[in-house]
């Protein structure tokens, strides 16, 4: 999400930040800015220089340069916004009551509104909208003399996510850095040091890196790195030698951004529900916070999308419908904007949007509005235009997605709208405890499962290369397998540019079929569900007209081992949960077909990351 620099050495901090900040802006971001201990003249106090811009980093840099900070000691930030808007109060660094200690922050904290209620009593007075402010306010609550004990301190009273980098004015020979579930690295230099969230930032300057641990803190001085637990028991650091070139470092090592965020699909899914959901299966949404009795008065659901946020929409409708049991529909927002609308006041319009831009998508928004429906955006950009003029938003925290194609996002999406349709099947009461708590266990596993799909991308690439060949595909499945059968069909044409179509299975017999030959091969989503055994009937059709069949199923089902021409074999788990796993595994097929053909799969022709116009 956030880029993070921080640097102690012998040379001047500001250029490096502002070098550095400029490698981080490939990860997205929406303000910026730089902290700099400032060395003091005779007789004075050391003071901090801080300055931002809600804007570029260029415009942060034209500040910069008209008002340059002289120091060795600095932290920079590049911000993804989370919680509040992207303004120049919300940009970081943040700092304590007294601007004695500074911080910049990329993650989540969960319980920061607790924590703030609880510093704000104290009498701590807060001016951003962020969850990162209470950090400096925390360690301040917890300083007394010791600055490394007290970022401890603070730490063991935070959950959530974070990557930060801190000092404070006492020490200007001491830069901290601390992680938990989000990447910092520490940068050795000669005579130098350097606190990164990623190499981007540093690889010009060094190519031995530290990279710190779980819940690992790293007290940064004059003579080294020192790394310890939150408990301040040392730990042997992990050293590595860097060997990329700058181009490389900015996509982590792949060969595609599009790759990269594919691989970042396990963070993005558990990010998405973090601070999220309770053992019980309660769901509660900060930035969409309805009354119980005021959210059960909706009794239909709208889901509107386009491309890929449309089969996110359609998932959702089916998932909404089986759990919380009240009408819902997925409609092509361009389509829903010429419609002569038959809903009212007691729908819930859902807007899916990863940039909050797209332009039909708005428009069904406002028409929604306008016929007094309740309305809740599901995007990943803060303070974007579906996000602002929507009653609500529930945000993906997936981070910047870079590559055209949507992948870690359309996860967030479904895991998304997943927890909104167990909130309304709590609301409801057509859920139970039980059931609740199923759900509860299968999403929290769902990380892990991600990754395990991940972790098979040999394997799926040499079945991408051996049907690379084909010019043609059709993919098939029934109820939540067919929506994953359109989106694998649009992930393969959009960046391989091969023609490829989804269809229902059992639409297969009312026309689709008489395309089908030994040159047209069938994708088909076998995995267990309801009308799994009407799926395979559909595949021993499809391989009776001699079309390649490469099927995916459950791990234990072998009844189509010796009929599909190829078989993919998947984890057992709930079905919601399957199609997320479905869903990483056909974006990988189309990843390694389109780069079998040589194709530019971050930038596919004629298509744009954000759609802004009709």
């Amino acid at each position: 999400m956030c880029g993070i620099i921080g640097y102690l050495g012998d040379r001047q901090a500001t250029p490096i930040l502002m070098e550095s900040l400029k490698r981080l802006e490939y990860r997205g971001y929406d303000s910026a800015g730089v902290a700099v201990l400032e060395m003091p003249t005779s007789g004075s106090a050391r003071l901090t220089s801080v300055t931002k811009s809600e804007a570029k980093v260029d415009t942060l840099i034209d500040k910069l340069k008209a008002n340059m900070p002289s120091g060795k000691l600095g932290i920079g930030h590049t911000r993804w916004a989370t919680h509040g808007k992207p303004t120049y109060i919300n940009a970081h660094p943040h700092t304590d009551c007294h601007s004695r200690i500074f911080v910049v922050h990329n993650g989540i904290i969960e319980n920061f509104a607790e924590l703030k209620a609880e510093l704000e009593a104290a009498g701590h007075e807060f001016t951003s909208d962020t969850d990162t402010e209470v950090v400096p306010h925390l360690i301040e609550a917890n300083y007394k003399g010791d600055f490394l004990s007290a970022v401890r301190a603070a730490l063991r009273r935070i959950r959530g996510a974070y990557a930060l980098a801190m000092f404070t004015t006492d020490d200007p020979e001491l830069l901290v850095g601390a992680r938990l579930n989000a990447p910092l690295v520490v940068g050795l230099g000669e005579n130098e040091y350097y606190i990164a969230s990623d190499i981007t930032a540093i690889i010009p300057y060094t190519k031995r890196v530290l990279v710190l641990g779980e819940g690992e803190v790293a007290a940064v001085t004059p003579l080294g790195a020192e790394v310890s637990t939150l408990d301040g028991v040392s730990v042997e650091p992990k050293l590595i030698h860097v060997d990329w070139d700058l181009s490389q470092a900015q996509k982590g090592g792949y060969q595609h951004f599009m790759l990269k965020e594919i691989h970042e699909s396990s963070e993005a899914v558990a990010n998405a529900m973090r601070g999220r959901l309770t053992d019980d299966g309660t769901v509660s949404f900060r930035e969409f916070d309805v009354p119980d009795d005021d959210l059960r008065r909706h009794s239909e659901v709208l889901l509107l999308g386009m491309g890929t946020s449309l089969h996110a929409a359609m998932v959702g409708e089916y998932v909404i419908e089986d759990w919380a049991g009240i009408p819902a529909k997925a409609m092509d927002a361009s389509e829903f904007r010429y419609r002569r609308p038959t809903f009212g006041k007691d729908a819930l319009a859902v807007v899916i949007t990863q940039s909050g831009e797209t332009a039909d998508t708005l428009v069904g928004l406002h028409q929604a509005k306008e016929r007094g429906a309740l309305t809740v955006a599901v995007t990943n950009v803060v303070a974007s235009s579906a996000a602002r003029d929507a009653d609500g938003a529930i945000y993906l925290h997936s981070g910047p997605e870079i590559g055209v194609a949507s992948t870690k996002t359309l996860l967030a999406h479904l895991v998304s709208l997943y927890l909104l349709g167990l909130r309304l099947a709590t609301v409801h009461g057509r859920v139970s405890l039980e059931r609740r708590r199923e759900l509860v266990e299968s999403l929290r596993a769902l990380p892990d499962h991600v990754q395990s799909i991940v972790d098979r991308e040999k394997e799926i690439a040499e079945i991408a290369h051996k049907y690379s060949r084909y010019r043609n595909f059709m993919y098939t499945g029934r109820g939540l397998g067919y929506p994953l059968a359109l989106e694998g069909a649009i992930k393969l044409k959009e960046i391989s540019y091969i023609h490829a179509e989804g269809t229902t299975g059992g639409e297969l017999k009312h026309g689709p079929i008489a395309m089908l030959d030994e040159n047209f091969p069938v994708i088909a989503i076998c995995t267990a569900s309801a009308t799994k055994d009407k799926m395979v009937s559909n595949v021993h059709e499809i391989v009776a007209r001699n079309a390649p069949v490469l099927a995916l199923v459950t791990e234990g089902d072998r009844s189509l081992a010796k009929v599909a021409t190829d078989v993919f074999v998947m984890p057992a788990v709930e079905e919601a949960a399957g199609a997320i796993l479905n869903t990483v595994m056909l974006q990988l097929f189309a990843y390694h077909v389109a780069v079998e053909l040589g194709q530019d799969v971050d930038q596919p022709r004629n298509l744009a990351k954000s759609v802004t116009v009709e």
